[in-house]
């Protein structure tokens, strides 16, 4: 897909999740439904879903795709490394990447984006992509913007999910 493409598919996306998080602001229906969009969104995505912060580690929360790994430590994996540094991160190639915590063989490429209401951490958005170097800019633009119509409309209580955050 080129970045027109792209970029055309994000801005329906983002309208898309505007008028679904609108009027629901239960956390549980609006990460469902925000990892299934994304799903279609992203026609490469082996794993779009989120990681929660129960106060000490993330778990894993509503996503598409196969069986993942279900506790990430703060710093650990991609996951945990852009939450502790409070910034998106992309790996383009994740047999490259270091601090990578391979959860499903498929996965070739990954972004994080980290999901902070103030200085609270909600948990993490993470999409995996069955092609090497799939992410870039234009991702992470549209992605922290979704990221950030999604913590807005959305009430976070954690109580709901076992996580005392």
């Amino acid at each position: 897909m080129n970045k027109q493409e792209k970029i055309a598919n994000y801005q329906l996306m983002l309208a898309q999740a505007k008028a679904l998080f609108a009027n629901e602001p239960n956390a549980l229906a609006n990460l469902a439904n925000a990892s299934a969009l994304l799903q279609q969104t992203l026609p490469n995505s082996v794993f779009t879903g989120f990681y929660l912060f129960d106060g000490s580690e993330l778990i894993l929360g509503p996503f598409q795709g196969n069986v993942s790994c279900v506790r990430i430590a703060l710093g650990k994996g991609v996951c945990g490394e852009s939450a502790q540094k409070k910034q998106t991160l992309i790996v383009e190639d994740v047999s490259r990447h270091a601090n990578y915590i391979s959860c499903d063989a498929a996965a070739k490429s990954e972004i994080v984006v980290p999901m902070y209401q103030g200085e609270r951490l909600l948990g993490v958005l993470d999409l995996d992509s069955s092609l090497v170097g799939d992410y870039n800019t234009v991702d992470q633009k549209y992605l922290e913007k979704f990221v950030a119509v999604l913590v807005e409309k959305t009430k976070w209580d954690f109580g709901m999910f076992g996580v005392t955050n």
